[in-house]
């Protein structure tokens, strides 16, 4: 029987800005180079441990980079300046940061996945460094006035000063939060190991990562102001685009899918039977639209970079 060939996968740290920034990267095999570039950009409450099983199923073939926020996972998290530390949590430091790495790693030109928070932070990295991307994954992550669900829209709707808005934010936090998020929405739970959200919770109840997390949330209304940016940017620069969609998404609901379709018309849409963590029971399926993506952009991409 012929087995799958399992990549190499290695993880690092770079410095950033006076931030250590852990990342996962992909072997493949070939000529280094050669491989087309998939950038992964997770969201809340995770980290770049939420793309481990899509990058044992494609990083043979691929590289692969995830990177963890400051704030998340195994990066760090230094004191928030709204506690009188050195570092601003918002989705613009988050992306400063997010810029950094992409210099310091040394990439030029990708395909950028985007779930989740991964939306306001590689939307602000298209805008700025548009030559970047070469194509756009989306995976419930939001761009999209009526992809906001009402539960996304109290959310957004929170501010500091106003009584119980931190308590609010700090109830998202909890195991039985955490869980739900994996589990919501799925056709069948039992598909969706207890390992991320697990995984989840242990960072976010160590030291000084509560803190962080409120104040990227009292920031997310500056993303919806940032919509339309985001749209006329698509519109201009119509990516190549794969949009995958879990329809049970508690937060951004299937609207929000179909509305990319009114400024990339051509971008492939695939709705799917599960939750907000749709890889965690839909790899099966969504793996190899990827991969088939990534075949047919980036051989284009290349193509198009010699001609210029």
């Amino acid at each position: 029987m012929a087995l799958h060939t399992v990549p190499q996968i290695r993880h690092r740290h770079v410095e950033v800005d006076g931030v250590r920034v852990f990342y996962r990267e992909s072997v493949p095999a070939g000529p280094p180079g050669d491989a087309p570039v998939l950038l992964l950009l997770h969201g809340f409450p995770s980290a770049s441990h939420q793309f481990r099983r899509l990058m044992d199923a494609l990083g043979s073939h691929y590289r692969l980079i995830a990177p963890d926020y400051p704030g998340f996972g195994h990066s760090d998290a230094p004191a928030s300046s709204t506690e009188g530390g050195p570092f601003t949590y918002t989705f613009d430091r988050l992306a400063d940061i997010t810029e950094g790495f992409v210099r310091r790693i040394g990439l030029s030109r990708f395909v950028m996945y985007v779930f989740d928070f991964g939306a306001p932070v590689g939307f602000r990295l298209a805008t700025r460094h548009p030559e970047w991307i070469a194509g756009l994954v989306v995976q419930n992550a939001n761009a999209y006035e009526e992809g906001l669900s009402e539960q996304a829209r109290a959310f957004i709707a929170l501010r500091p000063e106003e009584p119980g808005a931190a308590d609010t934010v700090r109830s998202l936090l909890t195991p039985s939060a955490t869980r739900a998020q994996y589990e919501g929405g799925t056709a069948d739970p039992e598909l969706v190991a207890p390992d991320g959200w697990t995984l989840d919770q242990h960072f976010l109840d160590l030291p000084g990562r509560t803190r962080p997390q409120l104040d990227l949330a009292f920031d997310y209304h500056s993303n919806v102001a940032l919509y339309p940016r985001w749209q006329d940017w698509l519109r201009t620069h119509t990516p190549p685009a794969l949009v995958v969609w879990g329809t049970g998404d508690m937060f951004f609901p299937e609207p929000g899918a179909r509305a990319y379709l009114r400024d990339l018309p051509d971008a492939e849409l695939h709705l799917f039977d599960t939750g907000h963590f749709a890889l965690e029971d839909r790899l099966p399926r969504i793996a190899p639209l990827i991969a088939g993506f990534l075949d047919r952009v980036w051989p284009a991409d290349r193509d198009i970079a010699r001609v210029r």
